[in-house]
């Protein structure tokens, strides 16, 4: 009997003993990473969670041996030495993932103290990840940094009942996404961005961005009305009311949109200048011509508005020249008439255009239309300085 219960002891022995074998096998990747050791505490890590490692039986379901293996990984990314860093393609993700399995094993929390605060210096160096990416024009790496600060910061062990909603990444991953053209990852973040009014009317007009860049034109107008439901006095909404009126020809609304954006910034010349070149497209000369003059008062440098103001009289003139040349040739005093007409509103285009070079020296548009009026005019001299600018920007 006394043999039996030795001999019982003694297997019984060997199982504790192959347990803590293990289980020291995962307190020597963590000593091996403490020394700086990180390939060799790798291997070890990797034998204490190898599922084909029958001595891996009782370190697969043990907390810490994820939580040393985040701690592995986290090391990895941190490390400087370039033959370090390839040990793993992506240590971040892979220690995020290892402690998430640490707090699903640790049913009682015993460790949740260490894995709070390693996963709080993880979102430190997702963080400066995202920021990297974002500056090297990784926008999917951006985005994936920023999701994964969201997902630690959306577990149980991290949440705080007064803790506030991280608008700011909440925001960024949408502009990451947004630059990824990851259009649908964009709305979704934005949408919860403006739900705790983050950044006020531009969230809803990069929402809008998004949906336009879909060719969703309906779902691009609704958000820009429910921004400026929500935001009234933002004119930056207006205009992109307007100009999505505008492009899809809708004159009415973009018009009525126009004006109550007058209402709101009358100092604004970028308004009188859209009014102007709405009324333009509508035929409505006169009132162009009043509105580029208003743009033109409240900014005196405004090139666009000199340009249109320059083309509507060299148009007119074009038109005026068509009624001359279909004068009957046995009318030729009746020609002249109608042909010095014409010269008149030629004559009426010069200043703007000339005023529009004068901003603007290197615009070639500018200077061939003065070519053309100076040659018609018969001003050879100007004509000829002209000339010269356009073969000087050749």
């Amino acid at each position: 009997m006394m043999k039996k219960t030795i001999l019982m002891l003694a297997v019984l022995f060997t199982a504790v003993a192959g347990s803590y074998a293990q289980k020291g096998k995962v307190s020597s990747a963590s000593t091996l990473k403490d020394s700086g050791k990180l390939d060799k505490a790798l291997e070890a890590i990797k034998e204490a969670i190898d599922p084909n490692n029958p001595k891996a039986e009782k370190s697969i379901p043990w907390p810490r041996t994820w939580e040393v293996r985040g701690e592995i990984y986290h090391a990895i990314y941190k490390s400087k030495d370039e033959n370090i860093k390839k040990l793993a393609d992506d240590p971040l993700k892979t220690a995020l993932d290892s402690y998430k399995k640490a707090i699903e094993l640790d049913e009682k929390g015993k460790g949740s103290n260490g894995v709070k605060i390693n996963l709080t210096l993880l979102i430190n160096d997702f963080t400066d990840q995202a920021v990297k990416a974002f500056s090297d024009d990784n926008y999917n790496l951006a985005l994936e940094s920023f999701e994964n600060i969201l997902d630690i910061e959306n577990l149980p062990l991290m949440k705080d009942d007064a803790a506030a909603v991280d608008t700011v990444i909440i925001f960024n991953a949408g502009l990451a996404a947004y630059n990824a053209e990851n259009y649908d990852k964009a709305i979704k973040y934005y949408k919860e961005a403006a739900e705790y009014d983050y950044n006020g009317a531009r969230t809803y007009e990069l929402i809008s961005a998004c949906y336009t860049n879909q060719q969703d034109t309906v779902n691009a107008l609704t958000t820009l009305q429910e921004g400026f439901e929500k935001y009234p006095e933002a004119s930056s909404i207006l205009v992109q009311m307007i100009n999505i009126y505008m492009t899809a020809n809708k004159t009415d609304d973009a018009m009525k949109y126009l004006d109550l954006a007058i209402e709101q910034d009358p100092e604004n010349a970028s308004f009188y200048f859209a009014q102007g070149a709405l009324n333009d497209k509508l035929g409505n000369t006169e009132k162009a011509v009043k509105s580029y003059e208003k743009a033109l008062e409240l900014k005196p440098d405004y090139f666009d508005a000199y340009y249109n103001l320059g083309a509507i009289y060299y148009n007119k003139g074009v038109k005026q020249l068509d009624v001359a040349n279909a004068v009957p040739t046995n009318k030729p005093d009746q020609y002249e008439l109608e042909k010095n007409k014409a010269d008149e509103e030629f004559k009426k285009a010069i200043p703007y255009m000339e005023k529009a070079s004068e901003v603007n020296a290197e615009d070639t548009y500018a200077l061939e239309s003065l070519k053309q009026l100076y040659y018609r005019l018969k001003m050879m001299d100007k004509f000829d300085e002209v000339n010269k600018k356009l073969e000087d920007l050749k």
